[in-house]
């Protein structure tokens, strides 16, 4: 096995020392608010009575095309977004993918759940050798099994938070393949060091396994760059210790899509990711967790349009790819805003709401 670094302190807090297990489920460290049934109710009546009439584009996103030999001949330092959380970078030589969804929906069933709004860029069939895959927690919109089967031939090693690796060897991943890691614990992947960081969310994908797998977000280095993948966060304090411990970043890719006032302790408004940009000392920022799938209340273009607005209010070097586009992570080139070509569909309120993305309804509470 590999040889695990960390960078706990001896004592201290959840965020500082790692993960907080409590009775065979994982905390955070700031407690979340506890809402009871009533407000799951009422969470679940504003998906029929408040959702956007833009939430879904009138037509598939059409993203670029991306081929074996773009990636082949691509230099180092490139990264190209392939949807929602998935990322694919080119570092060291090393190819790394982060949160792979390659499936038509976000959801434990094929016939119902969020559908994404594009085609992945580049086929499952067509990826590279991968050095490693991040997987960032068990959400259904960021662990998919077929995708993982489907790579797993490909894959030198799957880097988890703890708990996810067992899912992944349940579905017949050689455990040989699989590195979990605690907050604060890294593992050299190839030329790559891969640190797992803390997070603000919560975990589950049944009725009865809410937080029995940790969550977390990622710092990945190589021999040129610094990246930050936050996977899925509420905003909290844990970020300006991460930029202290691990920063500077050369490009923080943060969360940014799905939020809602009603969820905003486990997903951040875009106000709160460009304070989480700032807080972890990032250069250039990327916004992910949108433009795949319709998973809240908002228009699918607000988060991009609202982080847009934000970055250029406070200077903040903001860069928007194309699905399929590549970009330089050192000297990253202009990004057009492309979603504003898109136009919308008009959500029909009559129809029922897909209850597979309502997965904060599962949230155990927190005592």
């Amino acid at each position: 096995m590999p040889t695990l670094t960390t960078d706990k302190p001896a004592a201290g807090p959840a965020s500082a020392s790692g993960s907080l297990l409590r009775d065979g489920r994982y905390r955070n460290a700031q407690p979340r608010r506890a809402g009871g049934l009533r407000d799951t109710l009422r969470i679940m009546l504003r998906f029929f009575t408040d959702k956007s009439p833009h939430a879904v584009p009138a037509q598939p996103i059409r993203p670029l095309p991306l081929s074996p030999a773009d990636l082949a001949s691509a230099p180092d330092n490139s990264l190209w977004r392939l949807g929602h959380s998935t990322v694919l970078f080119k570092l060291d030589g090393a190819f790394l993918l982060t949160d792979p969804v390659f499936g038509q929906r976000a959801s434990p069933f094929s016939f119902i759940g969020p559908k994404r709004f594009h085609a992945p860029p580049i086929a499952l069939d067509d990826l590279p050798q991968l050095d490693v895959v991040i997987i960032s927690h068990d959400h259904y919109d960021h662990l998919d099994r077929a995708s993982v089967l489907a790579l797993q031939h490909k894959t030198r090693r799957f880097v988890t938070p703890l708990g996810v690796g067992q899912r992944l060897q349940d579905w017949g991943i050689p455990a040989e393949k699989i590195q979990q890691l605690d907050w604060w614990q890294g593992v050299d992947a190839g030329p790559l060091h891969i640190t797992a960081t803390p997070a603000q969310h919560f975990s589950g994908r049944g009725l009865r396994d809410g937080n029995h797998t940790l969550w977390a977000s990622w710092v990945i280095r190589s021999s040129q760059s610094r990246v930050f993948f936050s996977g899925d966060s509420g905003y909290f304090d844990g970020f300006r210790e991460i930029g202290r411990r691990h920063g500077p970043f050369d490009l923080t890719l943060l969360e940014n899509g799905a939020y809602n006032e009603d969820w905003a302790d486990v997903h951040m408004h875009p106000e709160q990711t460009l304070q989480a940009h700032l807080d972890l000392r990032g250069a250039v920022l990327i916004p992910i967790h949108n433009g795949t799938f319709d998973l809240a209340l908002h228009g699918w273009t607000e988060p991009l349009e609202r982080i847009s607005t934000l970055a250029a209010q406070h200077d903040v070097c903001l860069r928007t790819p194309r699905f399929g586009e590549r970009l330089d992570i050192l000297h990253p080139a202009q990004t057009q805003a492309w979603w504003q070509s898109q136009t919308t569909l008009i959500h029909t309120p009559s129809k029922c709401p897909q209850l597979a993305k309502l997965h904060f309804r599962l949230l155990p509470k927190q005592s």
